[in-house]
């Protein structure tokens, strides 16, 4: 089972196409993104509503709107889209398995030293937050943007930017959908 949902990468996969390697914004709306990944326009309009509430997206007006990235694609990071559309998850859920040990008697508290200071597993798992949330932190839209730019080869982002302008200009639908 994965931790983040897939919206989490749905998100993370329409933001990169929002700016280029230079990190100059790039519009688009969400129906667009949704057909070009292939995924249904509803799910990704939550997406961005989050995206949107969170202050990492701003949609724009017109017919021909959509939405654009709120902030510079080098101060946007991946533990902030993910926290944008998942919220604030845990890894771990501790549940209090060494206050029930049979060897202390049913009924019986767990002595002090059983139940004193953090639980030994709860703060591995912890520590594992903290180092995948930071891990997530230190990569930005743009830092992937450049990454995929560096794999894939100049006629794919070409093309992709050929196949939105193309529906881009073929818009006739009013609002950011």
């Amino acid at each position: 089972m994965a931790l983040y949902s897939a919206g989490v990468e749905y998100g993370i996969h329409c933001l990169l196409y929002l700016a280029d390697e230079k990190g100059n914004g790039r519009e688009a709306s969400v129906r667009a993104l949704a057909e070009l990944q292939g995924v249904p326009p509803e799910l990704l309009a939550k997406v961005f509503t989050r995206l949107a509430k969170a202050g990492l997206v701003a949609a724009t007006e017109g017919v021909r709107g959509g939405f654009r990235l709120a902030r510079p694609a080098d101060e946007i990071t991946v533990l902030d889209i993910v926290r944008a559309i998942d919220g604030d998850k845990q890894i771990f859920e501790c549940r209090g398995v060494r206050e029930r040990c049979a060897i202390f008697g049913e009924g019986c508290p767990a002595p002090d030293w059983a139940i004193a200071d953090p639980c030994s597993i709860h703060a591995v798992m912890l520590q594992a937050q903290k180092r995948m949330e930071e891990a997530l932190a230190q990569q930005t839209i743009l830092d992937l943007v450049r990454r995929v730019a560096r794999k894939a080869p100049p006629e794919f982002g070409e093309q992709v930017l050929r196949w939105m302008n193309e529906r881009h200009e073929g818009k006739t639908e009013v609002g950011p959908l």
